[in-house]
């Protein structure tokens, strides 16, 4: 399950009741915690060891659609939800991560904003060398 953040959640209050205008992204950085972030942000995000946050540009044909997994056009399905359409890989690490239990969209490389934050299904240990990949279909972020 994921969650929006407060940031993000007033953004979108600004923008649709308030005239304001929105903050944009043309590419949104997928980042692992060790220790879950909330709506406020907080957590701990991974760092050094070759920790680097991913980048997937925002597109039709990087996010799915509401209707379906993998589809690529505008949404049109009542589920809320998107998920990423090709594989999200990150750099080897170069020692142990520890134990990874959350990912979050942010807006930036580093720093940033935090716009989307949920737990993983299953909290993963990742050691030197091993491969870290969300598979096409896997990280889904929902709009409840």
């Amino acid at each position: 399950m994921s969650a929006m953040s407060d940031f993000l959640e007033n953004s979108l209050v600004d923008q649709i009741f308030r005239g304001q205008t929105a903050p944009t992204t043309s590419t949104l950085y997928i980042g692992l915690y060790t220790a879950a972030p909330s709506d406020t942000g907080g957590g701990t995000e991974l760092s050094g060891s070759g920790y680097a946050r991913v980048s997937v540009s925002s597109s039709l044909a990087n996010w799915a659609g509401t209707q379906s997994t993998g589809s690529t056009v505008a949404s049109s399905g009542t589920g809320g939800a998107t998920s990423n359409n090709g594989a999200i890989t990150f750099p080897e690490p170069t020692s142990s991560w520890g134990q990874v239990q959350a990912f979050g969209v942010f807006d930036a490389s580093t720093g940033g904003n935090l716009l989307f934050h949920g737990s993983l299904t299953i909290n993963k240990t990742i050691n030197e060398g091993d491969t870290v990949t969300f598979p096409a279909g896997s990280l889904v972020v929902t709009f409840a």
